[in-house]
């Protein structure tokens, strides 16, 4: 299988400035080079419960889609993710798949890209800081393009930044 870009989002309200930082250092030793967006906190969405930290890595792997995912839910676990109880509840740590390269993909609960680009301003923007330039494979429409319709659209405040650090090669 040929190299493919990834974007995945992370985020996290249980103790989210460990599992962040623990979650990037992770992937960046499975995967190597990450390119990292800006790290903001957000409201938890769909429920009362502490904010999140939420942020978007690029990489570049050789793994099926399928393979991508049954590590990322490894790496979930490690962490303490419970998978019992509602869908909308506090998390030590989730991590999607966002994109895989421009494919369209509907592999049982696996799809991709995902519904949440176009809903979510912490999964969006992220993505868009990071990967402006590149177009839904759905939608034909840059990132960046998105970002600004929807920030108008959605009439979200300004989003806070949170000064995390994450590099050791400065990759992000």
């Amino acid at each position: 299988m040929s190299v493919v870009r990834v974007y995945l989002s992370i985020g996290s309200n249980v103790e989210p400035t460990h599992n962040v930082r623990s979650a990037v250092a992770a992937l960046r030793s499975d995967f190597g080079q990450l390119i990292v967006s800006p790290v903001y906190r957000n409201p938890a969405v769909g429920f009362s419960g502490d904010d999140f930290l939420n942020l978007v890595v690029g990489l570049d792997t050789e793994l099926t889609p399928l393979d991508l995912a049954e590590r990322l839910r490894a790496l979930e676990d490690a962490h303490g993710r419970l998978r019992q109880g509602p869908k909308f509840a506090s998390r030590t740590l989730d991590i999607d798949i966002l994109t895989y390269g421009d494919a369209v993909l509907r592999l049982g609960r696996l799809v991709i890209p995902r519904d949440e680009i176009l809903r979510y301003a912490f999964v969006l923007r992220p993505l868009a800081d990071i990967a402006g330039d590149d177009v839904h494979p759905e939608t034909g429409q840059h990132y960046r393009a998105l970002w600004r319709e929807c920030e108008v659209a959605w009439g979200y405040p300004p989003m806070e930044t949170v000064q995390l650090a994450l590099a050791d090669g400065g990759d992000d």
